[in-house]
């Protein structure tokens, strides 16, 4: 299992390299992921990404409160939002599809503004 993990933990590091590239492509989550598969594979895979100077505050905050800082919010709501217009627009979906597509982006949104907020300051990473 360990070793299972530990290439999921890369997977989900390369994802995250390209969310930070990538218009509205997540990184966070990816390296949450990536964080908790090298919590249980490679505990100095997980110390490097939990001490990274850009990404490592931002996971430390969630790992500790589940917390997400304001400008994370924002973002990952403008994103959601952003990303419902270019599938309406692109896709032309039925109206029960482009409904259940919001009601799930909906509920998503939900999730981010319910957690708690984190302090924000120049490291915290999006």
């Amino acid at each position: 299992m360990r070793i299972i993990y530990f290439c999921l933990g890369w997977v989900m590091v390369g994802l995250g390299v390209i969310g930070a590239v990538t218009p509205l492509l997540p990184t966070t989550i990816f390296l949450i992921i990536a964080a908790a598969c090298f919590a249980r594979s490679s505990p100095r895979l997980e110390t490097w990404l939990l001490e990274h100077p850009t990404f490592g505050k931002t996971l430390r905050d969630w790992r500790a409160t589940g917390a997400i800082s304001r400008p994370a919010k924002l973002m990952a709501c403008a994103g959601m939002t952003i990303g419902y217009i270019l599938f309406w627009w692109g896709a032309k979906p039925s109206l029960p599809l482009g409904a259940a597509v919001a009601m799930l982006m909906l509920a998503c949104a939900a999730y981010v503004v319910s957690r708690p907020t984190a302090a924000a300051n120049q490291d915290t990473a999006i």
